[in-house]
């Protein structure tokens, strides 16, 4: 059951990135929000290295896609991200910004392993920023005001690759914390879920706003 719990989480966030990746282009824009980003990319590309340089895993093969997969992202990012901020953030500036968020975002996940070692920082931190993630999908539709460099797919492919470890942590494990930030994700991924669906029933409502 853990095991295909842990494959059914890495087919589902892997469908998130190509089709954030694919997404980003299209519409000229970034389709994971930056913080998450940051977040995202410092915790794959960690964990994807303690497990090259410890033992290979499932979760390790999937988190080594995934930070290859998060590299494209923060492409476009970088490509088209400097459009979604007002016009005095300069380019120097929105680059400045940019390496600072992702050196925070490194130093985070490192205060997670000292503070807590490998197996539970994974967990943790994984949990909270993907909690994270959930609010700021939310707060990016409502910047955006409208569907541009988002979509059903992602929402509900990081709902699925979210619900999934929560079950095999939280249910499985019997981890009170994880299940109850797992169950805070769902609330946040369903509501998401469903502006979305609002929003493409009612194009007119958000060309008026």
């Amino acid at each position: 059951m853990a095991l295909f719990l842990t494959i059914l989480s890495g087919v589902a966030w892997t469908a998130v990135y190509i089709c954030a990746i694919l997404v980003g282009f299209r519409d000229k824009s970034y389709a994971i929000p930056a913080a998450a980003l940051g977040l995202n990319i410092a915790w794959e590309s960690i964990y994807a290295i303690h497990s090259l340089s410890t033992r290979i895993s499932v979760q390790g093969i999937i988190n080594i896609a995934w930070a290859l997969a998060d590299v494209v992202i923060v492409c476009t990012f970088l490509r088209f991200g400097r459009r979604e901020l007002p016009g005095f953030i300069t380019r120097p500036l929105f680059i400045g910004w940019a390496v600072l968020l992702l050196l925070a975002s490194f130093a985070v996940q490192w205060l997670f392993i000292v503070e807590f070692d490998w197996d539970p920082a994974s967990r943790y931190a994984a949990f909270l920023q993907n909690l994270l993630m959930s609010g700021l999908f939310i707060a990016m539709f409502a910047a955006r005001r409208g569907l541009r460099g988002q979509s059903m797919l992602i929402a509900v492919a990081k709902w699925i690759g979210t619900l999934a470890p929560t079950i095999t942590f939280g249910v499985l494990e019997n981890s009170p914390f994880i299940l109850g930030i797992g169950i805070l994700c769902s609330v946040f991924d369903l509501t998401y879920i469903g502006l979305l669906l609002w929003a493409k029933r009612n194009p007119l409502a958000l060309s008026l706003s």
